[in-house]
């Protein structure tokens, strides 16, 4: 059996990041840059009031209370630059340019709000309540480089800078295949020997968790042809596709059956449990990832999170690193097989984790109460109550 560190290292050799494409600004969120962006001008671009108030000179509010008069306003968007004069105050808004004279806003809350002429509270010095231009931002500067994730402050500053568009790797396009004669899907009968189909749900739900865009493509039987003929209609839309069923030993594996004879294809085993049977390999022109995960519900979702996360994070063009971990108090004896590292079901609170009473590969609700995995290593086979372990957040 192969480890599940070369099994990863495998995959995230094959794997690439998406190509580069211009997107519309309102479609960049969650997509990762691939330029550097610059700001055409300095941010801000001229200087301005931070609140709402009077723009004055420093020196004539230096000795208060005193009353000026109020020659006019300046309002956020205003074209000309008017001037105060000596001895004089202009009322000013939030974002409005400083006038020409003015050296500092009194904000209205220190005075009497007055219109003809207004009477000062407090003093304040030279620069009060001003955004200087390009205190932000200035011309020329990066202010996301490539590599970046685009969230929502991201998406912000892009818009900021002018940008309408921007170079980023698109999410990866991802179809979910399930295999199984006895899968139904929801919400209708089942007949004698069938189950609802739950995988795809779950694995195109985390796709689109981890980044992706992903679709269903419906369950297909235990028949390599009918899966071969599916597989290859969806290869030329997609970034990637994930496989469930079909990989183990048994005689009805369509999966394996299709694609075990390409040169660039593998089956194997994974000292992992859940998830021991494992394929992985590229098909088709474009060389598109496939991901044959196991049919158990829980096995599936395990290989995701091991093998198909990181490998999305590198095709988004982010560093995939290894699964993240904390490290906390187990509440419960552990015990694992000699030979295979284990994933268990558990659940993390603060600095301890509880496994779940029933850690079957099939077991749905079980992992669905579950919010983190209990990593044991392979040469581990009991670890005891009170113990420090390794923990995958969920």
């Amino acid at each position: 059996m192969r480890s599940v560190d070369e099994h990863l290292a495998d995959i995230l050799l094959a794997v690439r990041p998406t190509a580069p494409r211009e997107t519309g600004l309102q479609e960049t969120l969650g997509t990762v840059l691939a330029e550097d962006v610059t700001s055409p001008v300095a941010l801000p671009p001229f200087a301005n009031s931070a609140m709402d108030g009077y723009a004055v000179r420093a020196c004539d509010v230096a000795e208060v209370p005193v009353t000026l008069p109020v020659t006019g306003d300046v309002a956020a968007g205003e074209g000309g630059r008017p001037v105060v004069a000596p001895g004089t105050a202009m009322r000013i808004m939030t974002g409005a340019p400083m006038p020409e004279g003015a050296d500092t806003v009194i904000p209205v809350e220190w005075t009497d709000g007055g219109r003809e002429q207004a009477r000062f509270e407090r003093s304040a010095p030279a620069g009060n309540a001003i955004r200087l231009a390009g205190e932000d931002v200035l011309a020329g500067d990066v202010v996301l480089p490539e590599g970046t994730l685009i969230g929502p402050a991201q998406l912000g500053i892009l818009a900021g800078v002018g940008r309408a568009h921007a170079l980023v790797r698109p999410r990866p396009r991802v179809v979910v295949i399930s295999t199984g004669s006895e899968l139904a899907e929801p919400g209708t009968p089942l007949g004698p020997g069938q189950i609802w189909e739950s995988n795809s749900y779950a694995l195109a739900a985390a796709v689109r968790e981890a980044g992706g865009g992903a679709y269903r493509a419906g369950i297909t039987a235990d028949d390599a042809t009918g899966f071969l003929d599916q597989l290859n209609a969806h290869l030329p839309e997609v970034d990637a596709v994930i496989t469930s069923g079909g990989v183990s030993m048994g005689a009805y594996e369509p999966v394996k059956e299709a694609l075990g004879d390409l040169d660039t294809f593998r089956f194997e085993k994974v000292a992992m449990q859940p998830g021991m049977p494992q394929g992985f390999g590229v098909a088709g022109e474009g060389r598109i990832p496939v991901f044959a995960l196991p049919g158990n519900p829980v096995s599936s979702f395990v290989s995701f999170v091991l093998f198909v996360g990181p490998a999305l994070r590198k095709m988004r063009g982010l560093e995939p690193g290894p699964v993240p971990a904390v490290r906390a108090v187990t509440l419960a004896p552990l015990r694992s097989p000699q030979g295979k590292r284990s994933y268990l079901r558990a659940v993390l609170t603060g600095g301890s984790v509880t496994p779940v009473t029933r850690q079957g590969s099939h077991q749905l609700a079980a992992l669905a109460t579950a919010n983190a995995l209990i990593v044991v290593d392979e040469d581990v086979t009991a670890v005891p109550e009170g113990t420090e372990v390794e923990v995958i957040p969920l």
